[in-house]
């Protein structure tokens, strides 16, 4: 991608979200036009997220363009970890080149890797120096992003928060140290889950964790919601 290039395509980006991040009421429009702007500045993304804190105190990935994005944030939620979550946490670039070699988040690079991620790179929104939420890409292969992908979609999160940030309360601090504590909680209930299936089932972390995620996906219920189940009623949610 040449400067020009480079120029002209974040121009147009800019152009189609301008409006409709200021509008509350296309707000979900916006968000989910943001993530596909995203997806089709950076060439080498196979799906492109958003993610927001919400007033509530919960993370909810508000816009997704393909089902291995959702699937991939999905799971740093479950787990408590993430490239995503510590994007939030931090408020800075969170780049994976290579899910088979990355240990910094071994609860979700390992799982995300059988999904397909190789590659992944997380900016924050950041306005005022408070993180409204991320702005994500995700690649099947390893090494895929740039320097320059880096840049572009930094800039293009930088514009998208500003706009954000102008129809938003400014208690995203607060939401964030909400949803991170949510965040913990949720692991911790995942990973007892996690301990009954490999007790019963004599399998290994991964393998119970992967157990728990396909129940998920086919039967179209939370992990959260399974875990619970295992917890509460000592039911198996895998047949």
């Amino acid at each position: 991608m040449t400067p020009d290039s480079s120029a002209i395509e974040l121009t147009a980006a800019f152009a189609r979200i301008h409006g409709m991040l200021l509008s509350q009421e296309a707000s979900t429009h916006a968000v989910h036009q943001l993530a596909q702007v995203a997806r089709e500045l950076i060439d080498s993304a196979a799906g492109a997220g958003v993610t927001l804190l919400e007033a509530e105190g919960r993370k909810m990935t508000t816009a997704a363009t393909d089902r291995l994005v959702e699937a991939a944030d999905d799971l740093q939620y479950e787990v408590g970890e993430g490239p995503c979550l510590s994007a939030l946490a931090t408020g800075t670039v969170q780049r994976v080149d290579d899910t088979a070699e990355d240990v910094r988040w071994p609860g979700w690079s390992g799982i995300a890797r059988t999904m397909g991620v190789r590659s992944m790179l997380s900016t924050p929104l950041v306005v005022r120096g408070e993180v409204l939420g991320a702005l994500k890409v995700y690649a099947t292969t390893a090494g895929a992003f740039t320097v320059e992908d880096e840049h572009m979609l930094g800039l293009l999160a930088g514009a998208a928060a500003t706009l954000l940030g102008a129809g938003q309360a400014t208690d995203a601090p607060q939401r964030l140290s909400d949803a991170l504590q949510g965040a913990l909680r949720d692991r911790q209930t995942v990973d007892m889950a996690v301990g009954i299936l490999m007790e019963r089932r004599d399998l290994d972390q991964d393998r119970a964790r992967i157990l728990l995620l396909e129940q998920s996906r086919s039967s179209g219920r939370p992990v959260l919601e399974l875990a619970h189940r295992v917890l509460e009623r000592g039911s198996d949610p895998v047949p």
